[in-house]
């Protein structure tokens, strides 16, 4: 009888070793669960980006416009048949690569525009020449180019003092050609666009009950498509307010 006490004693504590087995166990399938929790988080949670970095990429994205003033070669004015740039443009390119001059006759330019005009009440935008009668002329002047563009079809010189052609100066090719970039040129072209008339020009009335007057523009309101002439009527000057359609240039 004795030997019952011992007995007893020797069980609890066999269930009491196998208890923190059992606690480990049941540990373990939690921390798998809570494991792929985590990383889900941490798949979901955005990434944080410097603002510094944004401003870096934009800049290397926006590369600054190269002046056409630094391009190979030197600017020159070519006088032409007024009326017939594009076509002599034409003939000085096709000369050019004939006769394999493209190393010392790199580029030929029509000036152009943007002119706001007034058509059938509507104001519309369109490309006019700069210089009527002129083409520009990035090349190598030597002899033989000089040759090949004054002996082009339309053209009738060279622009310049004395007997040799001058080039033209940074600030009048840069003037002449806008520099811009790319993205900047596809949200506005050449900034605001130039009115057809301007204060102070002198322009002849087309219809209405002051038809073949003439008289200068005083005033112009875009916005209602009128500018305000001075008319010239029984000896007093006279403001007089027109539709753009109403007036043409001398």
């Amino acid at each position: 009888m004795t030997d019952t006490p011992d007995d007893d004693v020797t069980e609890p504590e066999g269930e009491a070793m196998a208890a923190p087995d059992e606690a480990v166990d049941a540990g373990a399938p939690a921390d798998a669960e809570e494991a792929p929790e985590a990383e889900a988080d941490a798949a979901e949670s955005p990434a944080v980006i410097d603002p510094e970095d944004l401003l870096d990429e934009e800049d290397r994205d926006l590369e600054p416009a190269i002046s056409p003033y630094d391009r190979p070669g030197k600017w020159y004015v070519v006088h032409t048949q007024s009326g017939y740039e594009k076509k002599v443009k034409s003939n000085l390119e096709a000369r050019t690569s004939s006769m394999n001059m493209e190393e010392r006759i790199h580029e030929v330019v029509i000036p152009l525009e943007d002119v706001v005009e007034f058509k059938n009440g509507k104001k519309v935008v369109v490309q006019k020449k700069v210089f009527p009668g002129y083409l520009l002329v990035r090349c190598e002047l030597d002899d033989d180019s000089w040759y090949v563009i004054r002996n082009t079809p339309g053209v009738t010189g060279f622009v310049g003092q004395g007997a040799k052609p001058s080039p033209l100066r940074r600030r009048d090719v840069e003037t002449f050609l806008a520099v811009k970039n790319d993205e900047v040129e596809a949200v506005t072209r050449r900034g605001k666009p130039k009115l057809e008339y301007e204060v102070g020009e002198t322009v002849r009335v087309k219809e209405g009950p002051f038809a073949d007057f003439s008289g200068e523009v005083v005033t112009i309101d875009e916005n209602h498509l009128k500018v305000t002439v001075l008319v010239n009527i029984f000896g007093r000057e006279t403001p007089v307010e027109l539709d753009f359609a109403q007036v043409a240039k001398l």
